[in-house]
Formats: structure tokens, sequence, C-alpha cells
């Protein structure tokens, strides 16, 4: 079969033919139809992540989409954080608690590109966050894949408005067409006293905001949070520090949550996908994303945007 393999932490993978992988025990084989290049990928083929250099050389992609026995399925793997290869390849195998059956007539490359990314969207709003009906939701990062399902799920968690801030007005015009109520375009230059009051203006007081980012968008949404206001962090794209002045935290009652999909049960991640999964087949969730031949793996590597590679 055809694989992507890291063979050095850091370096692009290289598609190499490598024979096809047998199922261990608790083990089932999955031919591969969409395997995406996700933030976390990346990162843990760094060998700078949390989870300590990957044992290498090893096929990475810890999500995929493709076929049991004809029965189409979603999975998930540890490669990159334990040794062991995981979904770009043209076959995989996976721990049988960690494979979900897809329903009929969902989009294999669409599921693979919301994957975990909307999974943890959907944890945000409706578990971490706590949403209640009518609330108002603030979605920073909306360009992102968990920006984007988070604009979208907000509103089928019950929301009463939602607000989306990217950084590309491409970016805003999807979040718009998504049903975002309003949107806030971030500006270069701008400290964090200035983007809340721009985001207050269009947001009014808000009751949850949804962070992949952090750094100066999370510290300006912090002070548009009403009294008892929850921010939920899952990310640092825009940087590891978010000021926060002590003042704000204690005059406001407000609560800086964390957030990571390493927490869910199995059977709570399931859960989560399949809704999201029923979301995307009934039209209500889309993400953008670019289809990739596998071969073109090393290329696609760092490219901005999903990309979900291909057989």
């Amino acid at each position: 079969m055809r694989a992507a393999e890291i063979r050095t932490a850091g370096q692009p993978p290289v598609v190499v033919d490598r024979a096809e992988p047998v199922p261990g025990p608790g083990e089932v084989a999955v031919r591969v139809t969409a395997a995406p290049i996700t933030p976390l990928d990346l990162l843990c083929a760094s060998g700078t992540s949390y989870f300590g250099a990957p044992a290498t050389p090893y096929v990475p992609g810890v999500q995929g989409v493709g076929e049991r026995a004809g029965t189409p399925v979603w999975f998930a793997t540890a490669a990159g954080m334990r040794p062991g290869d995981g979904s770009m390849a043209e076959h995989a195998v996976a721990a049988s608690a960690d494979v979900v059956v897809l329903p009929d007539g969902a989009d294999h490359t669409l599921v693979a590109a919301l994957g975990l990314s909307a999974v943890a969207a959907w944890r945000c709003l409706t578990g971490t966050g706590g949403l209640a009906a009518g609330e108002t939701v603030l979605v920073l990062g909306a360009g992102g894949v968990v920006g984007q399902s988070a604009v979208q799920l907000a509103r089928v968690a019950g929301a009463g408005r939602v607000i989306a801030c990217a950084r590309s007005e491409a970016a805003l015009d999807r979040a718009r067409s998504s049903g975002a109520d309003g949107t806030v375009r971030l500006e270069d230059g701008e400290d964090a006293d200035e983007l809340a009051r721009r985001l207050s203006a269009v947001a009014g007081p808000v009751d949850l905001v949804i962070d992949p980012v952090c750094g100066l968008p999370a510290a300006a949404a912090l002070r548009t949070l009403r009294p008892g206001g929850r921010l939920v962090n899952l990310g640092s794209a825009a940087g590891e520090v978010c000021p926060v002045p002590s003042a704000l935290l204690r005059s406001r009652s407000l609560r800086i949550l964390g957030y990571t999909n390493n927490e869910l049960s199995a059977g709570e991640r399931r859960e989560a996908l399949l809704t999201v999964v029923d979301q995307a087949v009934r039209g209500a969730l889309t993400v953008g994303y670019e289809r990739v031949p596998l071969q073109d793996a090393a290329r696609a590597w760092r490219r901005p945007g999903r990309v979900v590679l291909v057989p």
C-alpha cells in the first residue's frame, strides 16, 4: 500500500510503499477513504508536543474515515502520541473502541474534515461551556475548522445570538453565510481594550466565548463577558499567553475553562461525533476544506486551511 511516513521529526512526510498493517488483539482493519491533516498531526510530528518526540518512522494521522468490511466508519488513532501508525495511508488499523459506524449518506471527506475539530466545538458549547438556551456566544478564530463548526453548532445548541471574530474577510463572509448574527475582523496593531470595545459594540454582553486562539483576542473577549460569563480555551493559534487583569476576573466572577478531546471517554466521543455527522448529513453543518491526493501529502503538509488526503 501507499502511505505517508514521517521519517524525521519536524520534516514533512515521505510517501512510500509499505506492507498493509495487520490488526492485533482488539484492533480492526480499515480501508481508508479520507484522512485529514490536522494541527494535532503537525504538532505531534514536530517533536515539540507535550507527548514527546514520536518514534520514527511512523504513519501520521490521528483520525480518518474509511470502510470496514464495506461499512463506512470513522476512526481515531494515537499516531504521534504513542508508538504506532495512523490514518494517512491506503489501509490502517484502529482499536475497536475507537471506531464509529457512520450513517449511510455521510460524505467521507466532509466527515474527515469536521472530525475531532467539530467534536471539540460541540463539547465546548454543550459540555464544558454549559450553553443555555438564548445565550450569546462569541466565537474567536472563526476561520478555522473549530471556529467554523462552533458558529453553526452554537445555533443548533440553542444560542440566541452568535458573533464571529476572525482575521480574514473571507472567513467572516463564510461565518455570515453560516448564520452568524454579527462579525468582527481582527485588525493589526490594536490592543485588547480597543478590540474589546469593537467586540462589545457588535455582540453586547457575552455569555460564552469559544476560544481556539488565546493571546490578545482572548484577552479582549474576556472584557466582553457579562458577570458569571465563561471562556472555554482549546488552542493557542494567536499566542500561548493571555493577559488577564485580576480585577476583571473578580469583579465579574468570570470563569476561564480549558478543554481537550483527550478527556472524553470513547462513548462521549462517539455520541458527539454522531451528533456532528447528523448535522452534516442534514445540511446544517459544513466547513471549507481541500481534497488532496495521498501522493501529494508532503506538498500539502503545511498548507493553510484543512486538507483531507484521499487515495
